[in-house]
């Protein structure tokens, strides 16, 4: 299960990444409101752990703009903010749940259970489209009787297009997903890694393809589309 940490202070964020970590969850941060909306509007993730006092966007408003997006992954608000007005504010912007700092990691687990037994806590073992289907234990891609074992790196950026298929994704988005926020990889890495996926799905004969969206990013999109 995937969880995304949107906090500004950068030794909270980390200890609740280890935190997730240890409990079992896959769990990536970021550190300001504008940039977790773009990761959160991805729909990638099953929960949203999300800081009130944001740079760049606060997180009223970070939750406010998904709801309006229509991204229902459940939000659990985490801030030092105790009044009662604060909390009524968070929970009517279309957060899930509110609690405040300082906080009991075995508390914020619990509640992160509640939330996602609310969604179904659906958790994929795989992906698939068209004919080809990603392993999320193995990192193995099959198609048939074939397959072929990926990389960390292309794994992540397969695994992004495939969660998001037929939508565009941007070179920013795949590089901030995949490499990290403070990162500084370039534009080319993308590329090289989309060629060595382009590569397996020639050999794995996959009736799907990853096209370039020329000035906006790349596509998964089925071949006789």
């Amino acid at each position: 299960m995937d969880i995304l940490v949107v906090e500004d202070e950068k030794r909270l964020a980390q200890a609740l990444q280890q935190i997730l970590t240890e409990a079992g969850y896959r769990a990536d941060a970021v550190y300001d409101g504008r940039t977790g909306y773009e990761y959160a509007k991805s729909d990638y993730y099953d929960a949203i752990i999300l800081d009130v006092m944001l740079p760049l966007m606060d997180g009223f408003e970070v939750v406010n703009k998904l709801r309006h997006d229509g991204i229902s992954t459940p939000v659990l608000m985490l801030t030092a903010r105790s009044q009662l007005v604060d909390k009524v504010t968070g929970l009517d912007s279309g957060a899930d749940e509110y609690m405040t700092k300082p906080f009991e990691p075995e508390e914020l687990l619990a509640r992160l259970r509640a939330l996602t037994r609310r969604k179904g806590e659906v958790i994929l073992d795989e992906l698939s489209f068209g004919n080809l289907t990603l392993d999320l234990n193995t990192r193995n891609l099959s198609s048939g009787n074939k397959s072929v074992r990926l990389s960390s790196r292309e794994f992540e950026v397969l695994k992004l297009l495939m969660i998001n298929p037929k939508q565009a994704i941007s070179k920013d988005q795949i590089l901030t997903k995949v490499w990290g926020v403070e990162s500084d990889v370039v534009d080319n890495s993308v590329e090289a890694y989309v060629s060595f996926l382009r590569k397996k799905l020639k050999f794995l004969k996959a009736d799907v393809a990853i096209n370039t969206i020329r000035m906006v990013g790349y596509r998964m999109e089925m071949l006789s589309e």
